[in-house]
């Protein structure tokens, strides 16, 4: 068949023929089909997915937009070089960090800020923004990154996780790197993700420069002395007479003007239950205005909400204690009351495994000495059981009041997906809170901290702390017409809220798909009307609803994504952009399996091939999860 190649102008001969010439290994064969171009299916080296999204593309061009599109590539591919090795009058420190609630990307700041002070050459970057081969010509490395559910990497780390462990990963002798690793000591594999970045770049030959830190939820004082202790090993191992000069652009982070040091105090406006009166949950519709904070959000992002402890239980603790809630205790060098640390500074609702362990010690109770030994039942205890009911059934004796806060959790903030979009809600944003409370083995109601406070506690015109915490990997696609399926069962339906309110406000053309789940339809379909009304105006293309007690067989949302297959293969197929929200470690798996399954049936796909395509729609934002 006669390949028509057109000459328009001498942009195409002076920077398209060299770069045909320059890759005749893989040429794509372009043939001119009236106005458009179509590249071969067998002959090119695209995979089924990405010659699909092509194809797209170059249907919805003009000529001239053809015509920048290749010059635009053809300049990308005669720009690439082979990464060498930095040489040692170039050295710098990358910072490179993973996130899934924004904490890697806090401390990675802190890093970087730190760096320049020390006048230490540094680079700050997302991991998903890093192209992992770069990793071959980096002198001086800092790894900070969270660890998802059962040890798994944050969706930011999944690439170089991966590829660091392949055979295409290169020898790393010449790297010298950190790791700082966040996480919650209550999960089984704790800091996980950061441990498998130094097993592995030890593995290709790189040498440690600082121990690495796996740190807790309460981190901020932890990661601090650390970043100064990195820091300075770091500067020692860089050849002596490098620039200091700190000048490196960190456009990939951003803040506004209030943050998680420095919250704004907003006004709270509603709590609104919106869960049926025979519903087995208490689920909230949280209004809170920003007035005067001038902060901005997009829909995907999260509010981190600073909570006070309930005055009841605070002082049923300090009695339980034998305890007087005036005495002084010291934080951070600060004199306050017992009771306003208990208040605002501790955790006292959440325990965890290294609370019970060193409390076992203080009270000297077998029966806790016994638990600490198995770490497993250590683990499961601590998240059934209250920090009051373990002082109730284990009293401590002659324990100080500074002594028993040492053994406690500093407060942090807890993060919800912002349920409006700002388009719609100007200067107010709304959450979806589900209410923890449950009875203890004496029948006793326990509440949560932060759910309770906002859902119960705080009243009308109080003041609340937050801050804005922005999800760089849970957005809409930027083309409106894009169609889009959304999975959020339960409370992980609020970031769909703000989706669909956005892509009204903005006149979006693109198809909305919504799949939601919970117990019953009566009671727990939470923003009914809202949804509904929808669907009546053609905003929302399909709804499909999984309620898993309306009959004998539950049916949750991956049935009802099973069912569709066809049509969801065919979505993933026009382009759609597929989202995840809700409980990572069950349905969001199972989600995920079922999407390979999907595919691979659909699409007459080996489960291997579809797992790589599922991969390649993750890698190209088209498959995107906010998952807890």
């Amino acid at each position: 068949m006669k390949v028509v190649i057109p000459f328009w102008n001498k942009t195409f001969i002076s920077i398209i023929i060299p770069s045909l010439v320059a890759h005749v290994i893989f040429p794509p064969i372009l043939l001119n089909s009236g106005n458009s171009f179509m590249v071969l299916p067998d002959l090119s080296p695209l995979s089924a997915l990405q010659l699909s999204q092509l194809q797209q593309l170059t249907a919805q061009l003009n000529t001239p937009q053809k015509i920048w599109v290749s010059g635009y590539i053809a300049g990308l591919n005669q720009s690439t070089e082979l990464i060498q090795p930095t040489p040692a009058s170039e050295q710098r420190l990358t910072i490179l960090y993973a996130t899934q609630t924004g904490n890697s990307k806090g401390v990675a700041l802190q890093l970087a800020e730190q760096a320049d002070h020390k006048g230490i050459r540094n680079h700050l970057v997302s991991m998903a923004d890093y192209k992992v081969k770069s990793i071959k010509g980096e002198s001086h490395l800092i790894i900070v990154t969270s660890t998802n559910g059962e040890g798994e990497p944050p969706d930011d780390a999944i690439d170089l996780h991966q590829f660091l462990a392949t055979k295409k990963a290169p020898k790393l002798e010449t790297l010298k790197f950190a790791v700082l690793g966040l996480g919650d000591s209550s999960y089984q594999f704790f800091c996980q993700t950061g441990k498998d970045f130094e097993q592995r770049l030890l593995a290709l030959g790189a040498e440690v420069v600082t121990t690495r830190l796996d740190a807790d939820i309460d981190y901020q004082q932890a990661s601090t002395q650390w970043i100064q202790q990195a820091l300075a090993d770091i500067q020692k191992t860089l050849n002596a007479g490098i620039s200091t000069t700190a000048n490196v652009s960190k456009k990939t982070v951003t803040r506004n003007k209030y943050d998680k040091q420095h919250p704004f105090s907003a006004t709270f406006l509603s709590s609104q239950k919106i869960t049926g009166s025979q519903s087995n949950k208490d689920v909230r519709h949280i209004e809170i205005s920003l007035q005067g904070s001038d902060l901005t959000y997009r829909a995907g992002d999260a509010l981190g909400v600073y909570f006070k402890n309930d005055a009841n239980l605070v002082a049923q603790l300090i009695t339980k204690l034998g305890l007087d809630d005036e005495t002084p205790v010291s934080i951070d060098e600060k004199m306050v009351s017992l009771s306003d640390a208990l208040t605002t500074h501790y955790e006292i609702t959440n325990t965890h495994p290294a609370f019970i362990e060193a409390y076992a010690k203080q009270s000297n109770n077998p029966a806790l000495l016994q638990l600490a030994e198995n770490k497993e039942a250590l683990r499961e205890f601590a998240n059934k059981t209250q920090v009051i009911d373990i002082i109730t059934n284990t009293p401590a004796e002659a324990i100080t009041p500074q002594n028993f806060i040492a053994l406690l959790r500093r407060i942090s903030p807890r993060l919800y997906s912002i349920a409006s979009s700002q388009s719609e809600v100007d200067d107010e944003v709304h959450l979806t809170v589900g209410i923890v409370n449950f009875e203890n083995k004496q029948g006793t109601k326990r509440f949560g901290g932060a759910s309770s406070f906002l859902g119960e506690r705080l009243q009308e015109e109080q003041e609340v702390d937050v801050f804005i915490e922005e999800n760089h990997n849970f957005r809409l696609p930027e083309n409106p017409q894009i169609p889009i399926i959304m999975v959020g069962p339960g409370t992980g339906i609020a970031p769909f809220r703000a989706f669909i309110q956005e892509r009204e406000v903005t006149q979006s053309s693109g198809k909305n798909w919504l799949i939601f789940g919970d117990q019953t339809f009566n009671e727990d379909f939470l923003y009914q009307n809202e949804w509904l009304a929808y669907l009546k105006s053609g905003l929302l293309t399909k709804l499909d609803l999984a309620f898993s007690r309306d009959q004998k067989e539950k049916i949750y949302v991956q049935d009802r994504l099973k069912e569709n297959a066809q049509e969801v293969y065919q979505w993933l197929q026009d382009g759609a952009h597929f989202y995840v929200c809700g409980d990572a470690n069950r349905m969001a798996k199972d989600v995920h399996t079922t999407l390979i399954e999907i595919i691979s049936k659909q699409g007459n796909k080996s489960l291997e091939d579809a797992q790589q395509e599922l991969n390649e729609l993750r890698q190209a934002k088209r498959y995107q999860k906010d998952v807890y």
